[in-house]
């Protein structure tokens, strides 16, 4: 966790560069909240030129009830549908409504739902990253047989979502993409982790990183966010009179990735999702874009400001981004 009084938060965010917008959806449905239309940076680059369009994807959490796995098919269908259609699919994670706690039969019933509606649904290319929430068994403590299954922890999820590796890079259309795992074992949580790359992930990134052209942008794929302002607000976080964001909700190693990104100026962009809320932070010359979930409210309507949305996200030659959040209806 960490420990940072408001007074102070303020008086660091003017000092040291903060930048913070909160990013509001562009609102589908009638029904929606108001919000601000977009998280859009303006750009100085009038002659800059996209290369690359994707639809961000985060916190789906199907489950059978609750009208889920319609809004599921609505969500990705209303991305592949836009008039200006996305190049790619980035799931950010928590693809099902929980994995956590349940036993596995319940676990194996989520992930056939979510395999039912991916299969017939999913048109274009993609890429996964895993969520809190598709880890089988962290939070049953004290469980030594299900610990001594072989599928425990992330292992279910990667054998149902076909991933290889649970951190990996790829090259698309001139941007280098990294897909980090959150999620570190913490069995003092009663969650059963905590928000941070492991020593070993780190040292694959320092090098993955060092391997990039340094005239190659960058964009981080993560389910839980580096760097996020919206976490201060999901919850009420000043009952002992400072703010204390707990270590589940925001990466607890920002400083080192901010330090080892300082190092790597080509690193432009840090997507992420987790907290159902979106922002827009500027720190350093990196952008960590917030991007709400699919499910909103876990699929019972808005969650606060925000109703259940994806992002479009517009990658520029110059390193810039676009992006803006789409309620689609759910």
């Amino acid at each position: 966790m960490s420990l940072l009084p408001r007074r102070s938060f303020l008086r660091d965010a003017g000092t040291l560069g903060l930048g913070v917008a909160i990013a509001g959806p562009v609102f589908a449905g009638a029904n929606s909240p108001a919000s601000p239309a977009s998280s859009s940076a303006p750009t100085s680059n009038p002659s800059r030129r996209r290369l690359l369009r994707a639809a961000h994807l985060t916190d789906i959490h199907v489950r059978s009830d609750l009208g889920a796995p319609a809004g599921m098919a609505a969500a990705i269908r209303h991305a592949q549908a836009q008039p200006d259609k996305p190049n790619v699919l980035l799931f950010g994670g928590d693809m099902i409504m929980d994995s956590l706690y349940c036993d596995k039969a319940t676990a194996v019933a989520h992930w056939e739902l979510w395999e039912r509606i991916f299969a017939a649904e999913v048109k274009l290319p993609y890429r996964l990253c895993l969520g809190n929430h598709d880890i089988w068994g962290w939070s049953k403590h004290d469980t030594p047989e299900i610990e001594a299954d072989p599928v425990y922890g992330k292992r279910l999820a990667m054998d149902r979502l076909g991933m290889k590796d649970r951190h990996y890079s790829f090259d698309l259309a001139g941007w280098h993409f990294v897909v980090l795992d959150s999620m570190e074992r913490h069995t003092a949580s009663a969650y059963g982790y905590t928000a941070r790359i492991d020593d070993a992930q780190l040292w694959w990134l320092a090098r993955d990183l060092a391997k990039t052209p340094a005239t190659t942008p960058v964009c981080l794929l993560s389910h839980i966010p580096i760097l996020s302002s919206c976490v201060f607000f999901d919850d009420d976080l000043v009952a002992s009179g400072s703010w204390l964001v707990p270590g589940s909700w925001m990466h607890t190693d920002a400083r080192r990735l901010k330090d080892l990104f300082k190092r790597h100026p080509n690193v432009k962009v840090c997507l992420s999702g987790h907290v159902h809320l979106a922002d827009d932070v500027r720190y350093l010359g990196v952008r960590y874009l917030c991007n709400g979930a699919v499910c909103g409210g876990w699929w019972k309507g808005p969650y606060q400001e925000f109703a259940p949305a994806y992002a479009l996200v517009d990658f520029y030659d110059d390193g810039s981004v676009e992006n803006q959040l789409v309620a689609y209806g759910s």
